[in-house]
């Protein structure tokens, strides 16, 4: 047995995997392989690491300007921060929870407690009904009268909502929610992917609002909803990312953009070549493509039999973050921790009170000084901040969130703003994607020495994003060290 693993240890000294893509999932990936020996270079075409982890500082802050906590479900990512060295600075946010805005009138609430990606378990709750009025009520409440499904289920979210609560319960509490969390409407979610197990539990309660307290029950949380965060920012994961990778000899190199894989055909080359731009050549007898969808399948179609070059149109979505002083009413959370909106009531679709949100960052500024993230833009419909400069994108973006907090806040106020654009994959719980990112998976699975990993494959969020990282490097990590010849 030592002799076997002495003879696969000098084995992985001698492959070489090429990772394409420095975001969150190429680093996580890279590391699995270096872990065992394998030589690794990964290959990131901007002049940063992270993907949708961004870090700026802003009128003196080191701000999160793109991914700001993770979800802790599986417990994968906060295994991987404990392993980098971080457990010290993991924090939880504010528990006071987010409000709903664009409600008649131009009013405002707390988002209900007890809830299902915004679906209610108890419509009659007071907090449910400063939402939706007793007339929402009421039609909710039909929903105990109608008889569940026993043939079949319903797999459009907004569909079932619908059909057994009612508009107002959508509108105004399902569809804020699936907006701000998925950038996607509710007839766009699938069921079974955004609420596992919500179906059946409407079968054997006989209502959705039965559904959702018996799945609560269960300690079934929403996607999403119980998250940390790293005292600092999340860009000190990346880093820590980075660090680990250069400790185990894995080059990573910035501006080096892929323009073509190469498969070889002699079983006594590595498998593949990877081209850059200025025709270097680099021999791999693996490649792991860790791109956002439209760069991977431009990459990959070539040569994966059967895989579509044409990524399915997501979201675009801009997240201008603020920071403001002078503004005393922001001292009391006025509205939480942030704010989502009922689509089409206004130019946002959400916004952060990341001061509020998060202790670190309040006593990282100076008193009175507040942070604000302000999104912009959803699925089939572009940003308001579209076509904008920079300038006038942060005005409309102070004025959306002086009327998403209800507190006066003027341009004077203003000490800084960072503009941060996403071109977003189609989310993994539309109805139809969990079975196109299959077919793409089992298209570059069939084709020896490649891989696939990312938020287009794996679903949106660190919580997916690193298991699949890992499990796609482990996959190619055991056909390189259990092959005697290179990969044909």
């Amino acid at each position: 047995m030592t002799e076997d693993l002495g003879l696969l240890a000098a084995r992985a000294r001698q492959r070489h995997v090429v990772v394409v893509g420095g975001g969150v999932s190429g680093l996580v990936a890279a590391l699995e392989f270096a872990k065992v020996g394998v030589q690794v270079t990964v290959l990131e075409a901007s002049d940063r690491l992270g993907g949708v982890i961004r870090s700026a500082e802003v009128a003196g802050l080191t701000l999160d300007v793109g991914a700001e906590s993770y979800a802790t479900r599986g417990g994968t990512v906060r295994a991987l921060v404990d392993e980098l060295g971080l457990a010290d600075a993991v924090t939880t946010p504010n528990p006071a929870g987010a409000w709903v805005a664009g409600l008649p009138g131009g009013g405002a609430a707390p988002l209900p407690s007890g809830s299902i990606l915004g679906i209610p378990a108890n419509p009659w709750a007071p907090d449910v009904r400063r939402v939706i009025g007793w007339s929402g009520v009421w039609r909710a409440y039909v929903d105990r009268l109608r008889p569940p499904l026993t043939i079949g289920h319903q797999h459009s979210l907004g569909a079932l909502v619908r059909s057994r609560m009612g508009a107002k319960v959508l509108d105004r509490l399902v569809a804020p929610v699936t907006t701000g969390v998925y950038s996607a409407r509710p007839d766009d979610i699938d069921v079974d992917l955004a609420a596992p197990g919500l179906n059946a539990a409407l079968t054997r309660t006989g209502s959705l609002s039965g559904a959702v307290t018996d799945l609560r029950g269960a300690r079934t949380a929403a996607p999403g909803s119980a998250v940390e965060g790293i005292a600092g920012g999340m860009g000190r994961l990346v880093d820590a990312l980075a660090a680990r990778l250069r400790e185990r000899g894995v080059e990573v190199r910035t501006g080096a953009e892929v323009t073509a894989l190469l498969p070889n055909a002699s079983p006594d080359a590595p498998a593949w070549t990877v081209v850059l731009p200025d025709g270097e050549q680099l021999p791999a007898d693996a490649v792991l493509v860790a791109l956002p969808e439209a760069p991977a399948r431009a990459l990959l179609s070539p040569v994966a039999d059967g895989l579509s070059p044409d990524a399915e149109p997501g979201p675009v979505v801009e997240v201008i973050t603020l920071v403001v002083g002078g503004a005393a009413a922001l001292d009391a959370h006025p509205r939480g921790t942030g704010v989502l909106t009922v689509p089409g009531s206004g130019a946002a679709k959400a916004l952060t009170h990341s001061t509020a949100k998060w202790r670190w960052l309040a006593d990282a500024g100076e008193p009175g000084v507040h942070v604000l993230r302000v999104s912009f833009g959803a699925q089939g419909e572009e940003p308001a901040t579209a076509g904008m400069n920079d300038a006038d994108a942060a005005r409309l973006a102070l004025s959306e969130a002086s009327a998403l907090l209800g507190v006066p806040l003027v341009s004077t106020q203003l000490r800084g703003a960072r503009r941060e654009r996403y071109a977003q994959a189609q989310p993994g719980t539309a109805i139809g994607r969990a079975a196109s990112t299959a077919t793409a998976r089992a298209a570059v699975r069939a084709v020896p020495g490649l891989g696939v990993s990312g938020a287009w494959v794996a679903g949106t969020g660190l919580a997916q994003v690193v298991p699949d990282a890992r499990a796609e490097a482990d996959r190619l990590r055991s056909a390189v060290l259990w092959t005697d010849t290179h990969p044909a």
